[in-house]
């Protein structure tokens, strides 16, 4: 997520970005995601509830078992092994196959609550996730410019998350299983692509005006005279 114009020498904030992305799965974590939804539905329809959450649950830990015999990165392979559970135990208490996707729905507000919010009182989380994988400090935000790239790039975050929730719960009140599945794919990882997009040019934006600003490499400046002076 660094910008190409940042100091070829300083490799820490391209490392640690990689490292957030593997992190969260990558782009084959986004793909993997979406298998269960996959087998979920058209399982429903054929056989009912119960062989569609065997079905969803065992694609599930295949998915688990092929990242880690791979050596991927455990934590959303072992994230999206419970995500599936807790989806799976949702749609059997309520005793319907839409309940599979109450989950998605009800996080998808709460993440639209939260980065608006964020927002609202001048802290885009954006740009927060920003300062940490960069090890940058908050000094960002002395840079007005800054904020609201970080506040644009927060808030197409917000957009995707609100219609995901809105589309998604249309069709939950309309008992439309099969369009749901549909909904949860076609606004998964597309949409993500292009928040991502979004993000990522914002992003280097931002990082324009903090250089501009005299910000852009404190920490390291830091790091570097505290080094000399051990």
């Amino acid at each position: 997520m660094s910008d190409p114009g940042t100091d070829p020498g300083t490799q820490t904030p391209p490392a640690r970005g990689a490292a957030v992305l593997e992190q969260m799965g990558g782009i084959s974590g986004l793909i993997y995601s979406s298998l269960p939804v996959v087998v979920f539905v058209p399982v429903s329809s054929a056989f009912g509830l119960l062989p569609a959450i065997a079905a969803a649950l065992g694609v599930a830990t295949l998915i688990l078992i092929w990242r880690l015999v791979r050596r991927e990165t455990a934590q959303p392979a072992i994230s999206g092994f419970f995500a599936v559970g807790i989806s799976a135990l949702i749609a059997y208490l309520v005793g319907a196959s839409k309940g599979y996707f109450l989950l998605g729905i009800w996080m998808s507000l709460f993440w639209a609550v939260v980065f608006a919010l964020s927002v609202a009182i001048r802290r885009p989380v954006v740009g927060y996730i920003w300062g940490w994988v960069n090890t940058h400090d908050r000094r960002w935000r002395e840079v007005r410019r800054a904020v609201l790239a970080f506040d644009l790039a927060t808030l197409v975050w917000v957009a995707v998350f609100t219609s995901r929730f809105v589309v998604q719960h249309h069709l939950y009140d309309a008992d439309q299983t099969g369009w749901l599945g549909v909904a949860r794919i076609a606004m998964g990882w597309p949409l993500t692509a292009v928040a991502a997009l979004v993000t990522y040019l914002a992003i280097r934006r931002a990082q324009r005006y903090v250089r501009e600003a005299g910000l852009g490499d404190t920490d390291t400046d830091a790091r570097s005279i505290s080094a000399a002076e051990d």
